[in-house]
């Protein structure tokens, strides 16, 4: 569409997430999401790569029979399989869907970075199947194998029929409601859940010491998805501001009913990581974390809580409570900063 003449002034008031006015350029000022923006510069803030990470630790550990046992390798390796497919889709999200259909400016930004930090974290994964020697088809191929990914992964794609299409606009009740289920589905279930329960995996090897290269990139990859996470949080509920007709009584029941589906998957996945169970952790204590944040991320929305279940594991409180206001590890993951400080 090509860019209309006009003295008019930007108007303010006139942006929205979606539907909003002069969306062709991206023209930071005057400024309206403020939240997009201070997520931008966090993320500019904390920029990583994973070839900075010592793996040596990790490969020893790995090559070394008896380190680990078969259930922490089998628990290492699914959760490794189910990253290398969530960043993937988390990324065609951004660029193929999100980012055609949201107008403010200031978020549009956010989202180029988000899709970059995408990017980052598989390469994360390659460079840690890589050193580990791992099979890389097995890894990378593991949603087309193991039922508890695949079934996650179809989810989550399930969710983007229409929004993919060329053709899809907003505009209408029923386009503006179809895209908002979107960004709740990704935020609140793909990133809100689905990575935050495999985080407690990884953060189960870090308390034994044990793959701490590993985990010191999860660090990092978690700090940025909990960023993603706020964002997603922040585009809902402006969202139900600027368009309160959206948010009706039946889509609420619906996003609580999407939660409830999204926790039953993860108890599969549960089930499937620790058929035996690790680090004191099993499908059952699993089943109950995955309740609670799922409760959290309600909550964020303004929606009841399901479950009223309090967290199993209280050792993941510090490394992955977003209401903290202190640095969660006292490692290189708070400390390496770029051009600024990151303030939790």
């Amino acid at each position: 569409m090509p860019i209309k003449k006009t003295d008019i002034p930007v108007d303010i008031n006139a942006r929205r997430i979606i539907n909003g006015a002069d969306a062709d350029v991206i023209q930071l000022s005057p400024m309206k999401h403020k939240f997009a923006w201070e997520a931008y510069n966090s993320g500019n803030a904390n920029h990583w790569l994973p070839t900075e990470i010592n793996m040596q630790i990790d490969v020893e550990q790995w090559r070394t029979p008896g380190v680990l046992t078969e259930e922490e390798v089998h628990a290492f390796k699914t959760v490794l399989g189910f990253f290398t497919t969530a960043d993937s889709i988390a990324a065609n999200n951004i660029v193929i869907a999100m980012y055609r259909h949201i107008t403010s400016p200031e978020c549009r930004m956010y989202l180029l970075r988000q899709a970059y930090e995408e990017a980052i974290h598989t390469h994360a994964y390659q460079y840690i199947v890589e050193t580990l020697g791992l099979d890389e088809g097995e890894i990378f191929n593991m949603y087309r194998r193991v039922g508890a990914i695949y079934d996650k992964a179809s989810f989550i794609l399930s969710f983007n029929e229409g929004i993919f299409n060329p053709e899809f606009k907003t505009g209408t009740f029923e386009a503006d409601q179809k895209f908002l289920e979107n960004i709740v589905v990704f935020s609140l279930i793909m990133e809100g859940i689905f990575f935050y329960s495999a985080f407690a995996v990884i953060f189960g090897f870090q308390r034994q010491k044990k793959m701490v290269g590993s985990a010191e990139q999860i660090q990092y990859i978690m700090r940025d998805e909990s960023q993603h996470l706020n964002f997603g949080i922040n585009l809902i509920n402006t969202i139900k501001e600027e368009q309160p007709e959206l948010w009706t009584p039946e889509f609420q029941q619906h996003v609580i009913d999407l939660v409830k589906e999204g926790a039953r998957l993860e108890y599969t996945f549960a089930q499937t990581v620790f058929p035996k169970g690790i680090f004191g952790m099993n499908a059952e204590g699993f089943q109950q974390y995955i309740e609670h944040i799922a409760d959290r991320r309600l909550q964020r929305v303004g929606l009841p809580a399901q479950f009223n279940v309090a967290n199993p594991f209280p050792w993941m409180s510090e490394a992955v409570d977003l209401s903290k206001e202190k640095n969660f590890f006292e490692t290189r993951v708070t400390e390496y900063q770029v051009g600024g400080t990151l303030d939790w």
